[in-house]
């Protein structure tokens, strides 16, 4: 089973996989451990990652990132309107509304939903994990930011069912960091005692994130979170572009927003400028040669004046880290440590702001780029059940408060309950019993606008069907339960009528009528804790207030001022599930989804058709240069003149051929291509390769005839160890080694004659038969072993052995030479291979 975690980013993705008892984050096929986060299209196929990044300049069009941010949102959405000014490549709207990204691939115009195009960058994230691991992947944990609405999440989700993987936990990129600076940490304070407290801010390309931790052994809370989704590394790059934008058009008369293609290296010389005056303070200059109109333009900035022009933004730094401590009423004092990650965070200005903020020093002990990573990785080895990690719980909480509201028909109106408050640990379960006669509605939407980063506020509708009232005509009692889950997505999650059964003459009904009536069209809330995460006991008192409606309340207190009553007799009851039709907001229909994930397996299968097609044309020209190279080189013994000027016009017209009418052809036409070729290469390769390994295998066959030749000369010397041999053996395979190097002195002797150029008289594969078949007519004759004599048999006494053998009285004892052998053996039979176990 396979560990994966992915931080899918704005501007690059990580991968991290669990192997070798640890996390690892891994490198893609450039040996980079950061995959950017482009897609591009062309002609024939796509480029994903740093081979799609390579294309910015040239296909700018056909280049997209930062589509991140237009997960889940409406085409009509003012955010995607107002990004739109900026993009290079063009953004066109969806038949369902939603917002999708217009290219040309396979050369005709396209338009590719959010969830496909990131579906195509994560099926890169796995073919880097599999490569790496040497197995499939599918289970996989994926880090989203903490401010994404249930929009956008469902929509990563749809993404990850796309690329073929199961994603067990979205996970938001604050906790990811939180694990991954928790779960290593020996000298956490113990569950009862008072939790360590530690910020964790967060500064990526296109968003600020900050959230407090609460720490104690084998678990994490996180206690509040606050975000700013306008102020990341992309909004620098932003000012930096227009300052130089601005400078050209005064200095160079340059209008850069006009040509894509400008603006795009623009932006990668700014960014390139931004990392580096995060280095120096001294003035820096920005060259970049026939930038537009085979114009050269330079400029300069320095640190200095970089940080006055991003005044605005540096002064947005503050609110996101008041906020957080706000909402968990904590003061500076109370602040363990402030750990700060993400790729803008290495901006000097934003430290210093968040050093000054809580008066301390900021830590660095997590790898600012691949914690979020390394911490998705972790969660997902605690997810499996094929690794065993230490025991660790972590709570994440809600971002944005959830209402539910419903038609009322006694209060004449909508009715709403805020189900969970901003900050509620999650996932969490509820249970919210209702009183109906008939199918009801329950919308569930964020009932504070203002903190959402996001123009609508509605979640879905959720249509409870199959209500009937009870037989008696009453209300039936409905239970719904609702649900945020691990990946931070609430949903309606079931809803069940609980009938009571007829009851005896005399017997009262569960609920008065007059009760029924008052709670007709109420709601009670019961609280189940959803026990996912292990170690949440502790925290169960404060998870599970009572949220009953006033009138219930009031009820309750009337009931116990009244005198006590009989005690009711026991009502049967039984449950029958109800269906739920969900409506969700902009949410994959099934069968769209099947569709693109179809889609994405044919693309998929185009673009290895078409590696395919350039690994055969590759291979048409790179043998096109060696064999030229080698033909006046290595090979020019071994061809005529005649011939290597044939073959090399040959080469020549090939090559030719490979730019012109050979540019664009089918896989077959490259392979017949290069057969055509070795029909006349080969032969002149195979005999370079002749005259290098004859010589050795000559060499290997004389060593061995001189060998056995030697044996046979001390045989008729009779030497005493070779006795024990037979005379006919012996000169049958005498003649044997003689035939040989008679053999061996011909055919070397007609090959010194011989001219290279043509074919070897022998070849090396002949002399190495030869040596094998001499090798095993003579070894089993001449290595023969001499036989073994007996030694003679003991004398018995009429007492025993003979000398105390295999006696015990007369024969002295050493332990050591008598267990010896014995405890060797059993050593040998018994002792386990020693493993290295990390």
């Amino acid at each position: 089973m396979s560990v994966v975690g992915f931080d899918l980013g704005f501007q690059s993705c990580y991968v991290a996989v669990a192997r070798a008892g640890g996390i690892e984050t891994v490198a893609n096929e450039y040996s980079d451990r950061c995959t950017p986060s482009f897609v591009s299209f062309g002609p024939r196929n796509r480029a994903i990652g740093a081979a799609a990044k390579s294309q910015v300049v040239t296909n700018c069009r056909n280049t997209v990132q930062g589509f991140k941010r237009f997960h889940g949102r409406a085409f009509s959405d003012p955010y995607v309107q107002s990004a739109k000014t900026n993009l290079v490549y063009d953004l066109a709207q969806m038949p369902s509304g939603s917002t999708g990204i217009k290219v040309m691939y396979m050369e005709e115009e396209r338009v590719f939903s959010i969830e496909q195009v990131t579906g195509m960058l994560l099926t890169k994230l796995k073919e880097t994990a599999e490569s790496a691991l040497k197995k499939p992947v599918a289970d996989c944990v994926i880090s989203v930011p903490s401010y994404f609405t249930d929009a956008e999440r469902r929509s990563v989700m749809d993404a990850a069912q796309i690329a073929g993987l199961n994603c067990l936990r979205l996970m938001n990129e604050n906790t990811a960091v939180t694990l991954a600076y928790g779960i290593y940490k020996q000298d956490l304070p113990a569950p009862e005692e008072k939790p360590r407290t530690v910020v964790f801010v967060d500064v990526g390309h296109s968003g600020y994130q900050v959230s407090v931790c609460a720490f104690n052994k084998g678990k994490l809370k996180i206690l509040a979170t606050a975000f700013d989704s306008e102020l990341g590394g992309k909004d620098f790059d932003d000012i930096l572009v227009s300052h130089f934008c601005e400078e050209f058009k005064k200095k160079y008369k340059l209008d850069v927003k006009s040509k894509p293609r400008a603006l795009g290296r623009l932006y990668q010389e700014c960014e390139k400028l931004k990392k580096l005056m995060s280095a120096n303070s001294s003035d820096l200059p920005l060259n970049i040669e026939c930038f537009m109109n085979d114009i050269d333009v330079s400029g300069k900035l320095n640190r200095g004046q970089f940080e006055e022009m991003c005044a605005g933004l540096l002064a947005k730094v503050e609110g996101p880290l008041r906020s957080v401590m706000e909402q968990a009423k904590l003061k500076k004092e109370d602040i363990y440590a402030v750990e700060i990650v993400g790729g803008a965070s290495r901006i000097p200005a934003i430290k210093e702001r968040i050093s000054k903020f809580f008066g301390k020093e900021l830590s660095t002990t997590l790898n600012a780029d691949e914690a979020v990573a390394r911490g998705c990785a972790l969660q997902c080895a605690i997810l499996s059940p094929a690794f065993k990690v230490r025991e660790f719980s972590i709570t994440d909480v809600v971002p944005y408060p959830i209402s539910l509201k419903w038609n009322s028909a006694a209060e004449e109106g909508l009715s709403d309950c805020e189900v969970f408050p901003k900050n509620h640990a999650a996932p969490f379960s509820k249970v919210l019993t209702f009183f109906r006669k008939e199918p009801f509605n329950l919308e569930a939407y964020y009932n504070n606008p203002k903190e959402l980063p996001y123009p609508s506020s509605t979640i879905g509708q959720f249509m409870v069907q199959n209500v009937v009232p009870q037989t008696s005509g009453e209300s039936a009692k409905v239970k719904v339960k609702v649900r945020v889950n691990v990946h931070g997505i609430f949903s309606v999650s079931g809803a069940s009528l609980v009938e009571v059964l007829k009851t005896a003459e005399g017997e009262e009904p569960m609920e008065t009528d007059q009760t029924a009536k008052e709670e007709e069209n109420k709601m009670q809330v019961d609280q189940e804790d959803q026990k996912l995460q292990a170690g949440d006991n502790g925290d169960k008192k404060s998870e599970t207030e009572e949220m009953e409606t006033t009138a219930e309340d009031t009820n309750k207190e009337k009931k116990n001022d009244q005198p006590p009553q009989a005690k009711k007799p026991k009502v049967k009851t039984k449950t029958v599930e109800l269906p739920i039709e969900s409506n969700l907001h902009w949410q994959l229909s099934n069968d769209t989804l099947n569709m693109f994930v179809e889609n994405e397996g044919k693309m998929i299968m185009q673009d290895k058709l078409e590696k395919e097609r350039n690994d055969a044309k590759n291979n048409v020209e790179e043998y096109v240069y060696e064999m030229r190279d080698k033909l006046h080189g290595a090979l020019e013994k071994f061809v005529n003149e005649a011939d290597r000027d044939t073959f090399s016009l040959k080469l020549e017209d090939t090559e030719n051929w490979l730019y012109e009418d050979g540019e664009d052809q089918q896989k077959q036409v490259y392979i017949d291509k290069l057969a055509e070729l070795k029909k006349i290469g080969q032969p002149i390769f195979e005999r370079y390769t002749e005259s290098q390994e004859r010589p050795k295998a000559f060499e290997e066959l004389g060593r061995q005839i001189q060998m056995f030749m030697k044996i046979i000369e001390a045989y008729k010397a009779k030497e005493e160890q070779y006795n024990h041999l037979d005379e006919l053996e012996v000169t049958r395979v005498d003649k044997q080694v003689n035939d040989a190097m008679v053999w061996m002195n011909g055919k070397m002797n007609q090959q010194n004659n011989q001219d290279l150029t043509v074919d070897p008289v022998v070849k090396v594969a002949e002399i190495k038969a030869k040596t094998k078949e001499l090798y095993s007519a003579c070894n089993p004759v001449l290595s023969k072993p001499k036989p073994k004599v007996e030694p003679p048999k003991e004398e018995k006494t009429e007492n025993g052995p003979v000398n105390g053998q295999d006696g015990t009285e007369n024969q002295p004892c050493n332990p050591d030479k008598a267990t010896s052998a014995g405890t060797e053996q059993g050593t040998a039979e018994n002792k386990l291979p020693e493993m290295d176990i990390d």
